[in-house]
């Protein structure tokens, strides 16, 4: 399985106003008002990110991922890796020789979940995958597409971690344990991963 993220999270959609006003409170002091400080900021609220969705295999912010699978972990239905899912926006099978056709959406359905969506057979069977071949399921997922749409707790969590990445920007290395509090904060969202098909597993971002 390879999950390939299409594009990162907008400028305009990420919270920094909102870690500023969070670092003001946390460190009794004003951040100065310029480009390079803003996009220190943009930094730090994308690396939360990242690493609260890779903990929780939540999408924040509404974007498109690629799904590669050499197979159908069932032949009737296919979970996916990420949720809340929105759409899935096609389905291309490769026969490993440069043919690619794409699968007729009425042949397949989302069936969205919080924890677990999938794709499923809309008849009896998902289409058939070449030896060889592959498969790849092109997808929307997020909770939304600016901030607001975020789950509140979610959203705390990601401010905690982005601030405690600003507080250890002087120092090499990061930090490995997750904050207690920002744990807490995910706990229920946490679901175990359901693997994508029998082939090796991998990420990139």
């Amino acid at each position: 399985m390879f999950l390939v993220e299409e594009s990162a999270p907008a400028v305009e959609a990420l919270p920094i106003a909102g870690l500023r006003d969070h670092l003001r409170i946390g460190s009794g002091f004003a951040l100065a008002d310029d480009p390079a400080e803003d996009a220190a900021l943009a930094g730090f609220l994308r690396a939360a990110i990242a690493t609260i969705e890779a903990r929780t295999g939540k999408v924040l912010l509404t974007r498109r991922f690629t799904l590669r699978l050499d197979d159908w972990r069932d032949a009737q239905s296919q979970p996916l890796p990420l949720a809340p899912v929105l759409s899935v926006d096609g389905v291309r099978i490769d026969d490993g020789r440069g043919n690619v056709a794409e699968v007729d959406p009425a042949r397949y359905r989302l069936v969205p979940d919080g924890q677990r969506p999938r794709l499923e057979a809309a008849g009896t069977f998902l289409p058939a995958i070449p030896r060889r071949g592959f498969v790849v399921v092109t997808f929307t997922a997020g909770f939304g597409a600016d901030w607001a749409g975020v789950p509140p707790d979610l959203a705390q969590a990601v401010l905690l971690l982005a601030a405690r990445y600003h507080e250890d920007r002087s120092f090499e290395g990061t930090v490995a344990a997750m904050p207690q509090g920002v744990a807490a904060l995910i706990e229920r969202w946490r679901a175990v991963r359901v693997l994508g098909g029998r082939g090796a597993s991998g990420v990139r971002r």
